[in-house]
């Protein structure tokens, strides 16, 4: 039986973070590597994997902390999650605020708000119900979840413009509220679309249960190889007759992500735990000891540079901060592209040293 803290577990949820930001924060969209962009809307990049690798790491976790609370759902596990529930919800809002603080065009919904729904149904199941009922409502979810968006849309029932989805987020939050990236309103953190995304929490929790009751590490690597490829394998199958999709989380992107994030976290157990190839990882283990709280903080942080810091540019044009950095201290070095991509990863740098300090002075911001 495997009981002992997972750093391979750490890992990867730092090197999830550090990607995180890698992603979100390029010198210019205009010059991005394919690998670093979302899909246009179906299929799977290396990028569309890093939000359902976190969601999974939350349900890992969520195995190992909730063995303390003992059978069944309880006012003090209940209270536990509510707090945090509502501080990573309200966190989610405050990020979509900042810094104009427009409440009519306010976004009600995002990454943070997706974890903190996730986390939020998650935990209240995993608490109330058995392995076995847990694997019964894991089904539902994804067959429910296939029905409501094949049943629920019109036309082309998998598009971005008449999925069911979007008809519930424009119903109930109207076009103000709702994220408009992909030319017409649409949130890929919507309502309705939050319903699966509890089920790749529910995959994680699964994946702690089975590393805790395997007999040693290297009989754990086995068992997340061989169910994480099957469920991918199962995913991609299905993805035939329900396309592979991150803004509508579709089911069979729920199979497919959770089974590759098994079998990275597989990898990960074989690298550090059997062969013991640890050194690598310590920057990772820095992100992934204060993860909510730099995900914010980057966050903050570029819409600082971006809204609030102003300079000129050679021809006397005002542009914002983050547009200055790329433009004159990234692109004379490396040129558009590459520049672009250091920009990314030496903002990751910069995270990291904050990591680091907390790290070493023992700060620990549990979110």
């Amino acid at each position: 039986m495997v009981a002992k803290r997972l750093l391979a577990l750490d890992v990867l949820r730092g090197l999830t973070i550090a990607l995180m930001i890698m992603v979100n924060t390029p010198g210019s969209w205009s010059y991005v590597y394919p690998p670093l962009l979302h899909s246009h809307w179906h299929g799977c990049t290396p990028t569309d994997l890093v939000f359902p690798f976190f969601l999974f790491i939350v349900g890992v976790s969520m195995w190992y902390s909730f063995k303390k609370y003992g059978e069944g759902l309880t006012k003090k596990g209940l209270l536990k999650v509510f707090k945090r529930f509502s501080i990573i919800f309200l966190l989610g809002l405050l990020l979509n605020l900042f810094p104009k603080f427009n409440f009519e065009n306010l976004r009600f919904f995002g990454v943070l708000q997706r974890i903190a729904i996730a986390y939020g149904i998650g935990a209240i199941l995993c608490m109330q119900f058995n392995y076995k009922q847990l694997l019964a409502i894991f089904g539902l979810i994804l067959f429910g979840y296939w029905g409501l968006l094949y049943f629920g849309g019109s036309y082309d029932v998998y598009g971005l413009e008449n999925n069911i989805v979007r008809k519930v987020d424009l119903f109930i939050f109207g076009e103000n509220h709702i994220y408009k990236g992909f030319g017409i309103p649409f949130d890929p953190e919507g309502l309705l679309s939050s319903i699966p995304s509890v089920a790749t929490v529910l995959m994680g929790y699964f994946a702690g249960r089975l590393i805790e009751f395997s007999d040693g590490v290297s009989h754990s690597v086995k068992k997340l190889l061989i169910f994480g490829g099957v469920s991918a394998l199962l995913g991609w199958f299905w993805s035939y007759l329900l396309p592979i999709n991150k803004p509508l989380w579709t089911s069979s992107y729920v199979l497919y992500a959770g089974g590759l994030a098994m079998v990275f976290l597989a990898f990960l157990l074989w690298v550090i735990d059997i062969k013991g190839i640890k050194n690598w990882a310590k920057p990772f283990i820095h992100f992934g000891t204060n993860p909510l709280f730099i995900f914010v903080f980057s966050g903050m942080y570029v819409k600082t540079i971006q809204y609030l810091v102003k300079s000129t540019n050679s021809e006397g044009e005002t542009i914002s901060g983050y547009q200055y950095l790329y433009e004159n201290i990234f692109v004379p070095i490396a040129g558009n592209m590459n520049g672009s991509l250091l920009f990314a990863i030496s903002h990751i740098i910069v995270f990291w040293f904050l990591t680091y300090i907390l790290y070493r002075n023992k700060i620990f911001i549990k979110i």
